[in-house]
Order: C-alpha cells, then sequence, then structure tokens
C-alpha cells in the first residue's frame, strides 16, 4: 500500500476479498470466498440492456436515476413494506449499494462523530467511516447464536452518536434480524437522534420461514433511516453495478448530494434493466431462493464433512465456519495457506471485526457457486 495514501486508508491495506480472489486465481483454486454468483443474469434483464443500448442509453443518466427505475423502487417498497417512498424525492440511484454507503457515510458524518456497527461486518464500513474522520463503535454478534447485546448497544451509543449501522440479512453471518432486535436498535436511534444506515441488499434471499423486516417500518423510524438495496445481488447482476438508496427525502438528498460528487450517474442502460428486473421480483426470486436453498445445504453438508461446524444461515448466500475442530487457531493465516494447499479459497471473518480475537477461527464460504463447485470445493477441505 502507497506511504502517499491518507493514513486512515492506508491502514485497511487490499481489501480481503480482493486478497483471496487474487490467490484463488494465483493458485487455480475454487473461490468460495468472495459473493460473486456463478448464476445467469435473468434473461429478461438481459434483453432489456441489450435493448437499451439499441434504444440510445449511452449517455449520461439523471443524476438520480433514470425514471422509469426510480418509479420501479418506489413502487417496490411500497408494495412489499408499505414505505412511503417517492420516486421523485425518495429514491437516488448509485453505482452499487457501496455508492450509497459512501454518500451516506460521507454526507452525515463529520470528524469526531460515533458511528455504531455490528461486529462482524462488511468491510467497506469501517474504511468509509475511518475516510470520513468519524469514530467506531463495534458491537460484536457473538457465534453462533449472534442476538444483538442490548447492554452492550446501549453502552456504545451516546450524545457523540451520528449514525447507527445495520445489515440485514447480515454479510457474512447470514443472520436475519428479528422485529424484536429491531427495536432494540430502534429504540437507540431514537433516544440518541441518530439516523440509521440499513443495508438491505440480501432483502430477498432468506431461507426457512425466516422473513426480511426493514427497519424504517418500526415506529418513529421512517424519519430517521436510509435503506440501500441493489440489483447486483438481488438479480446476480454484481458487475451491473446498480444500486440505491431509498426513504425519506431530507435523509435522501444527502446520498444524492454527496454521491454526485463522487460518480454522479453511470450505467444508464443497465438501470433499465434493474427496473425490468425489479418488475418481475417475485418470479426471479423465487426460482433463486429454490436454487440457493439446494446449494446451501449442500455447502453445510459438505463443510461438516471436512470437519468444520457451519452454521445454518437465515439468509444471504454465505455460510460462515467454525475451523477450530480441525485445528485452526488463526484463520486469517489459514484462508492464505488453502487456496495453495486445497485448492479452495474461503474469507476469515476476523477481517470484519475490531476485537482482538473475534473471528479468530471463523470463515465464510458462499453458496452462490454452481452445485459442482460447492461439491469439489468441500471435497477438496475435506482431503
Amino acid at each position: 500500500m502507497s506511504d502517499l495514501l491518507i493514513p486512515r486508508l492506508r491502514a485497511h491495506g487490499e481489501s480481503i476479498f480482493a486478497t483471496m480472489s487474487r490467490l484463488a486465481v494465483e493458485h487455480e483454486a475454487i473461490n468460495l470466498g468472495q459473493g460473486f454468483p456463478d448464476d445467469p443474469a435473468p434473461p429478461l434483464a438481459v434483453a432489456a440492456a441489450k435493448q437499451a443500448l439499441d434504444d440510445g442509453y449511452n449517455q449520461y443518466p439523471p443524476a438520480r436515476g433514470v425514471p422509469q427505475l426510480l418509479e420501479e423502487i418506489a413502487t417496490h417498497q411500497r408494495q412489499r413494506y408499505d414505505l412511503p417512498v417517492d420516486p421523485a424525492t425518495g429514491v437516488t440511484v448509485t453505482t452499487g449499494a457501496t455508492g450509497a454507503l459512501a454518500g451516506a457515510i460521507l454526507g452525515l458524518v463529520e470528524p469526531g462523530d460515533e458511528v455504531v456497527m455490528f461486529a462482524p461486518y462488511y468491510d467497506a464500513y469501517a474504511a468509509l467511516v475511518d475516510l470520513a474522520g468519524g469514530v467506531r463503535r463495534s458491537i460484536p454478534l457473538r457465534f453462533p447464536d449472534l442476538t444483538v447485546d442490548a447492554e452492550a448497544l446501549a453502552a456504545a451509543c451516546g450524545p457523540k452518536t451520528r449514525v447507527i449501522m445495520l445489515n440485514s440479512p447480515h454479510n457474512p453471518m447470514g443472520k436475519v434480524y428479528t422485529p424484536a432486535e429491531l427495536e432494540i436498535i430502534a429504540e437507540q436511534a431514537r433516544r440518541h437522534d441518530a439516523i440509521v444506515l440499513s443495508d438491505e441488499v440480501y432483502e430477498h434471499m432468506t431461507f426457512d420461514g425466516h422473513e426480511h423486516t426493514p427497519i424504517a417500518t418500526l415506529p418513529g423510524m421512517w424519519e430517521r433511516t436510509i435503506t440501500i438495496s441493489s440489483a447486483g445481488k438481488s438479480f446476480s447482476v454484481t458487475g451491473w453495478k446498480v444500486g440505491w438508496a431509498s426513504g425519506h427525502p431530507d435523509l435522501v438528498d444527502v446520498v444524492a448530494g454527496t454521491a454526485q460528487w463522487l460518480t454522479f450517474s453511470g450505467g444508464g442502460a443497465m438501470q433499465v434493466a434493474a427496473a425490468e428486473a425489479l418488475r418481475n421480483t417475485d418470479a426471479i426470486v423465487t426460482e433463486m431462493n429454490e436454487s440457493l436453498l439446494r446449494r446451501r445445504d449442500l455447502l453445510v453438508e459438505g463443510l461438516s464433512a471436512a470437519g468444520l461446524t457451519p452454521r445454518v444461515p437465515e439468509g444471504t448466500y454465505f455460510v460462515v465456519s467454525d475451523t477450530s475442530g480441525i485445528g485452526v487457531d488463526d484463520v486469517d493465516a489459514w484462508c492464505r495457506e488453502i487456496p495453495e494447499a486445497k485448492g479452495v479459497a474461503g474469507v476469515p471473518v476476523s477481517a470484519f471485526c475490531d476485537e482482538p480475537g473475534h473471528g479468530q477461527t471463523l470463515v465464510r464460504f458462499a453458496f452462490c457457486k454452481s452445485e459442482e463447485r460447492i461439491r469439489e470445493g468441500t471435497r477438496r477441505l475435506a482431503r
């Protein structure tokens, strides 16, 4: 990492996802670490993208997004969750969900402001908070139960709390927060006049009767929640980088007003295609989840056979496993070794934690891969 980079970003180094994917390529390993699907994009979305290119969507789209996508996002939020999203003022489209996260954090957090988050967390959260000059307050989620510690959360929140970050369904742990847990978080947000930044990119991936509940639907939370989602995770098009933020107009203005100075706008044809996918969400998601459920169970079975102790996730397409049963006490070192030694790649959960020792034996594997890759990857682990 270059010494020219500012210290608060230099400390984060290379993203763990880039590191593990690089090692997977270098050693021709099966990459069960990074969450890019093997699944093809929905044909109707691909057809819509091709048509949009032919129709001339090749220049800058409007900064807030093409009208048809704004309308479909608002309709999705209204019909699915009964949230009063206005397509004209309550939505902005960004370069992936990370673009929305960056716009929200950089637009809300002043140096010295405190940001409360639950660890493990998606690694971009910490880097963006540090870039903004914020102060991170981390609440550990303990494996395997991962329940919200109400006392720890209350202790972490205070007069300097500006933002509470939430990710449900949760990456990397596959946890779906219960309504009772969401109320615990909402209570602290209301008490300290904090904004909740709710990353819901895996909103459509839930299993075994678990249901996703947006925290914005709780009493008093519409006015203080920015909800983020994306086409990439919902429709297996991570390379399109079409994300969005929705919510109360005053909060969405923050994201839009900041994002315009980061990437302005992009992906006009992909936005049109994402709108078509959103119009057909139920059909796409039903088929996708049936397939993901089979692959989840296949991965859990294979990891167990390899001597690991997997936690069955309620959502997302990740399984976190404890490796202590096979003698691993430094999962970061182990994950860097196995692409060459085993021919398979995973991601160490310790990379997403602040507390020393937290996640030290936990590794994340993705089941958005083909059944063939999952079988071969877990077979290699069991060697």
